[in-house]
């Protein structure tokens, strides 16, 4: 039976409700969605493209925390509030996950803590 375990980093803004950074269950690694927030918590003001590599940060910081990497991201799901935002985040995501990993992208009417934006994914433990 596969061990599942929980993980939490202080280095990435600490989850606001009853659930972990992310879920460690045998060889995969699921990271809950990561709103633009900094460490402390506090939600990063600026563009979409500010706010998407603060989400993006927050993804790399717990994958790196637990001992794997963006590069080990195999499914991603970005949440925006209007695909308005779709370019800008884009021209950020691609330089996070450049070795293109599935990928879904939906609008949703609303976010946790009315930000624009939200990342999620699933990536394979260890550093490749």
């Amino acid at each position: 039976m596969t061990e599942i375990k929980t993980f939490n980093t202080k280095n990435a803004a600490q989850p606001v409700g009853p659930y972990s950074q992310a879920v460690i269950a045998g060889p995969h690694i699921f990271v809950s969605g990561q709103i633009p927030a900094d460490a402390s918590g506090k939600l990063v003001e600026g563009s979409i493209a500010d706010k998407t590599t603060a989400s993006c940060e927050g993804v790399k910081n717990i994958l790196e925390g637990a001992g794997s990497s963006i590069s080990r991201v195999v499914k991603v799901t970005v949440f925006l509030t209007t695909m308005d935002n779709f370019a800008e985040m884009n021209g950020v995501y691609e330089k996070y996950f450049t070795h293109k990993p599935s990928r879904s992208c939906v609008a949703v009417k609303e976010l946790p803590k009315g930000v624009p934006v939200e990342i999620e994914c699933m990536a394979l433990t260890g550093s490749g």
